[in-house]
């Protein structure tokens, strides 16, 4: 039962605490895939570039759908400057750290909600690692294998193949 009220809470908590990009960003029809919605998004741009540097544009323009939990560009800012050059510079170390970012499948704001309420609360990236969501300060947290954390700041940007969702940290740093 306790369980039960919890899961409400937090659905309800996550509903009322979402950003204003949300209703932005749903307002508009995509207008290209979801690497595209990210390159045009100014707070989001690094995480497309950083996709194009890990030599994982073809992955995340295929057929999909597919969801990125796209760290902004603050959370890239957060590395520190050389450690993230070292970074952009390694596409395979690179693309390790951002395919723990993307899930297959189109997991927006309802379908993240509903899989928090599901019981098992997790999904599976597209290398196979596990992210949890939980819901955290009243925001919704996904937690890779590894610990690290990072918390949801935009849902639903979306694209003809899929759905970013930003979040404020890069995970598997």
């Amino acid at each position: 039962m306790k369980k039960s009220i919890l899961t409400v809470i937090a659905v309800l908590a996550i509903g009322f605490f979402s950003n204003r990009a949300f209703a932005q960003a749903a307002a508009t029809a995509p207008k290209g895939d979801v690497l595209d919605t990210l390159s045009a998004s100014a707070d989001y741009n690094v995480a497309a570039a950083a996709i194009r540097a890990a030599d994982l544009t073809a992955t995340v323009r295929g057929a999909g759908p597919y969801t990125i939990f796209a760290p902004s560009n603050i959370a890239f800012s957060n590395i520190p400057s050389a450690k993230l050059d070292a970074l952009m510079k390694d596409p395979a170390t690179l693309a390790t750290v951002l395919k723990g970012h993307v899930v297959s499948g189109k997991y927006d704001k309802a379908t993240l909600i509903k899989t928090l309420g599901s019981g098992t609360p997790t999904l599976t990236t597209i290398d196979g690692k596990v992210l949890t969501l939980s819901v955290t300060d009243k925001h919704l947290t996904i937690t890779d294998s590894q610990g690290n954390k990072a918390k949801v700041v935009a849902f639903d940007m979306l694209g003809t193949n899929g759905v970013a969702i930003g979040v404020d940290a890069v995970l598997a740093k």
